[in-house]
């Protein structure tokens, strides 16, 4: 057996290698080291923790003051008589919590009011007296008016447009933006009526939180929040007995409102839609010609048979029409055919709305190594709803640069669900305080994102991981005395983020 495994592993290496020297742009694949300890000494591993942490600490210093100094200008829905800790203070508390990846509130009383903690962090904010409870942060959230919180965090995302943070990491110069709804809490119990509701197979109604969400996708691999639209229950959908078709037009319905959201906070940016095959349809592609979006939506097999058979007919009859594009992209062959130009009718049947659009289909394969240590051919056919038109010396952009990084937007809810920052956990059955921790989830989300794709950490990231990374910062803020000059230095210094 143990023979088997390694002649597979040597044919893997074998074929890896012979595809590199095929294509020397072969992605290079990250895997974290299997090694001992590089330190010799102990004060060689302390230097090392503080020269780093340090780094990490210029980073976030960069965006925090700011983004505080938004976040403070919220009115407290509080008593002021009774008042002991600004928003501003509650505000921190909250990002910290979630930068850290602390699993719960009760989490955060026991980690973040250490003394160790509220030490280091005098020296980069000195009117910090003490660290809140986190009943006081719930009764913020669950009073105050959250939307406030996302507004803040996106002034301080538009300022970093503004001075063209991400002009080297936009492909085709857009801005590319994915949307796709996600659970995150199911409950027995009905917490607040706002919560969507479905019946079980038993015939209990369940209560769940479902969000529909907007993020940036750049061409390093960051993917960083934009909006998030929550779905309500609402008393026109109770009566659909459907529970799939009950959930599919609620999310459709959020898109709408989301997008006349997007439009409005971003209303002269660039912007590309990566779309998954529910927004296949008429009204969506209308709303993106309306805003002057180009969009590449996912077209599934069964779906738009117009679109289908109008494709399927020009491509199989017209040379002409139909074109064709053949390489070879990370060890995979593709094939590449579309049609330009494409009718597509929608609407009731006496009033037909028509839209031009274009269609492009990705036949791929390649080869792995199966468990008898053979060579065999998978493949798999990829197709898309192109806003552009399609040529060869574009369409590997559209497809492979721009309309697959759909899935980084997959592998963010995937991370934030299982890697670190518990988003199925909805810190409150209160629906507005829920709503408040997601934003401030959001908001540590962007600023670790920033800081793992920083010039100084992306080698340190590589090497320990992106939680590695966390727990490790998390450790020298909470538990090591840092360097009081070096935390100085970093107050007065600018900072810097990514190139």
């Amino acid at each position: 057996m143990i023979g088997r495994r390694y002649e597979r592993r040597e044919k893997q290496r074998k074929q890896k290698a012979r595809r590199k020297k095929q294509r020397p742009c072969y992605p290079t694949t990250f895997t974290l080291p299997n090694r001992k300890s590089g330190f010799e000494t102990a004060e060689e591993e302390n230097e090392f923790r503080q020269q780093t942490t340090a780094e990490k600490l210029a980073v976030y210093k960069q965006l925090l003051p700011g983004l505080l100094k938004k976040l403070s200008k919220i009115p407290d829905p509080g008593n002021p008589e009774k008042t002991r800790h600004q928003v501003t203070v509650a505000m921190l508390y909250g990002i910290l919590m979630f930068i850290f990846h602390l699993p719960s509130r009760r989490g955060g009383n026991r980690d973040l009011t250490g003394p160790q903690l509220l030490e280091n962090l005098k020296v980069l904010f000195p009117g910090l007296t003490e660290m809140p409870h986190q009943d006081t942060l719930f009764r913020l959230v669950e009073e105050m008016e959250v939307e406030q919180i996302e507004a803040s965090y996106l002034s301080m995302l538009k300022q970093l447009i503004r001075n063209k943070k991400f002009k080297n990491l936009l492909p085709g110069n857009r801005y590319l933006v994915a949307i796709d709804g996600t659970q995150k809490y199911v409950m027995d119990r009905c917490w607040d009526e706002r919560y969507l509701r479905r019946k079980s197979e038993e015939g209990d109604y369940h209560y769940y939180a479902y969000v529909v969400e907007a993020v940036l996708i750049l061409s390093n691999g960051m993917v960083l929040p934009l909006l998030s639209e929550f779905l309500e229950n609402s008393p026109e959908l109770e009566a659909v007995e459907d529970a799939a078709q009950w959930r599919q037009d609620c999310e459709l319905k959020d898109f709408y409102r989301l997008a006349e959201r997007l439009k409005k906070q971003f209303p002269k940016l660039k912007l590309t839609l990566l779309l998954d095959g529910l927004y296949a349809n008429g009204p969506v592609m209308s709303i993106c010609f309306k805003h002057k979006w180009q969009f590449m939506i996912v077209l599934k097999e069964k779906s738009l048979s117009s679109l289908w058979e109008g494709a399927n007919a020009l491509i199989g009859l017209d040379e002409e029409k139909a074109k064709y594009w053949r390489q070879k992209w990370r060890g995979r062959k593709q094939s590449f055919r579309w049609v330009c130009n494409l009718e597509y009718e929608y609407g009731p049947v006496n009033r037909k709305k028509r839209l031009v659009v274009h269609v492009v289909i990705c036949e791929e394969s390649w080869k792995v190594v199966d468990e008898n240590n053979n060579f065999i051919t998978e493949s798999k056919r990829h197709a898309w709803i192109s806003s552009e038109p399609v040529t060869k010396t574009n369409v590997h952009q559209l497809c492979n640069l721009i309309a697959r990084k759909r899935w980084l937007h997959k592998n963010n809810i995937l991370k934030k669900k299982r890697q670190g920052y518990h988003y199925e956990n909805i810190f409150s059955h209160n629906f507005d305080a829920m709503r408040g921790y997601h934003y401030l989830m959001h908001i540590a989300r962007m600023l670790n994102e920033m800081a793992f794709h920083s010039v100084s950490l992306t080698e340190h990231v590589k090497t320990v991981g992106f939680r590695g990374f966390i727990k490790a910062f998390k450790e020298a803020m909470i538990n090591t005395g840092l360097d009081k000059e070096m935390l100085i230095r970093i107050a007065k210094s600018p900072g810097r983020l990514i190139a």
